[in-house]
């Protein structure tokens, strides 16, 4: 069994000990609580501070914790809210399109699959949930990259890989398809990722009428495709699946 690693378990306790009982700590407080010499707890500290984990009242001296734990609690609250608005609706969209649909959100420079429903037909799938999927060429990774700053940015300064002869790496023509894919509200994949795979993703927004995550769609090139186009009914209903959770978070119409 591989060993954990002490820091971190040091770490992990002093945050614990952080939120439980009295507001703030002091430097005694802590160490004497842990077990731990104040060296030794005081590095922790202020690696802590330094990641923005904790915060050191100025007056006191005193430690809490820090905004950055807020920031991540909320992140892990809304994808999880995320993904329990979307069940209903992914479900209904995979019926009614025949095609398995994934649910993903930024993470980590790239697309992370929270919710997959699988294709309704009797063929082997593999559940996707957890995977990553790359910014500049999927659906779901265009439709992120239009509507979130962050994942703008994080797109163009990756190292856009060529994944097939169709993928788009040119910046200029990247953007060009972000604009495209603001004016018309989906992004699609078609052989851009995988070959004789194509997909169909639109934006998910919250209360504060932010972008999320996406939806989409995911499958043969000849299902989703028709004399070489979408097919409009395909774009309709990720569309619809977007914009109803959208509005179970609060998004109101789009």
């Amino acid at each position: 069994m591989a060993r954990n690693i002490q820091s971190l378990e040091r770490a992990a306790a002093m945050l614990r000990l952080l939120a439980g009982g009295e507001r703030r700590l002091g430097l005694s407080d802590i160490a004497s609580s842990l077990g731990l010499a104040k060296g030794t707890a005081h590095g922790i500290l202020r690696t802590l501070q330094h990641e923005g984990f904790v915060e050191q009242d100025e007056a006191s001296g005193r430690y809490q914790l820090g905004a950055e734990l807020l920031r991540l609690g909320t992140t892990y609250l809304d994808v999880h809210e995320l993904r329990a608005r979307a069940l209903v609706w992914t479900d209904d969209l995979a019926r009614s399109s025949g095609e398995s649909v994934h649910l993903g959100v930024l993470h980590q420079q790239g697309v992370l699959i929270v919710h997959h429903v699988f294709r309704p037909d009797d063929s082997r799938q593999v559940l996707e949930i957890g995977a990553m999927q790359p910014l500049h060429s999927t659906a779901l990774g265009k439709v992120l990259s239009a509507y979130d700053p962050v994942a703008h940015s994080e797109a163009l300064e990756a190292d856009r890989k060529a994944f097939t002869d169709r993928t788009v790496c040119e910046p200029d023509r990247f953007e060009h398809i972000l604009d495209l894919t603001r004016a018309r509200g989906y992004a699609a994949d078609v052989e851009e990722t995988w070959e004789g795979i194509a997909s169909i993703a639109a934006p998910i927004h919250d209360r504060r009428r932010m972008p999320v995550g996406a939806v989409g769609i995911t499958g043969a090139v000849e299902r989703l495709c028709r004399d070489g186009e979408l097919r409009p009914e395909l774009v309709a209903a990720v569309r619809d699946c977007a914009r109803a959770v959208s509005r179970d978070l609060g998004a109101g119409r789009f």
